[in-house]
């Protein structure tokens, strides 16, 4: 008889609310655990991801590679919300943004010892991994 095997659950770690378990790029949650946040990167035409996935949208290859966020992105825009979809009311307010790369962008929210009035279009931010109260993982953006 053939070993029953394991669904893989790792996905069921990231964000505040979890919308889904399993995931082709499960890793993911790992390398957050490890303080890490990663992308992909199409091997074969050099297009980078993030959030990542796990097959190419321009050369279709699901050649793909790990490469870590780093260094210091342009925050783009931002907005306080004072209103949330469901699961997300408890962590009212809270502020949303976008910082670009260069080759990718990334959204997330901005640390919680960050206010929007902190922040400025065309500061310099980074990305960083964050564990959440409940133990729960994701990553925010801080001042770089």
């Amino acid at each position: 008889m053939a070993a029953k095997k394991e669904a893989d659950i790792r996905f069921s770690k990231f964000g505040t609310v979890s919308f889904t378990a399993i995931t082709k790029v499960n890793d993911f949650v790992d390398f957050l655990e490890q303080g890490k946040v990663m992308g992909s990167r199409c091997k074969d035409c050099g297009l980078m991801f993030f959030p990542p996935r796990a097959d190419c949208h321009n050369c279709l290859a699901g050649n793909m590679e790990w490469f870590e966020v780093t260094g210091k992105g342009k925050l783009v825009s931002y907005s306080s919300l004072a209103f949330a979809p469901i699961g997300f009311g408890d962590d009212l307010p809270y502020t949303i943004a976008l910082v670009d790369y260069g080759q990718y962008k990334v959204f997330a929210r901005l640390s919680p010892g960050l206010k929007p009035e902190d922040v400025s279009v065309g500061m310099e931010m980074k990305t960083v991994a964050n564990r959440l109260p409940n133990g729960q993982l994701n990553y925010v953006f801080e001042r770089a």
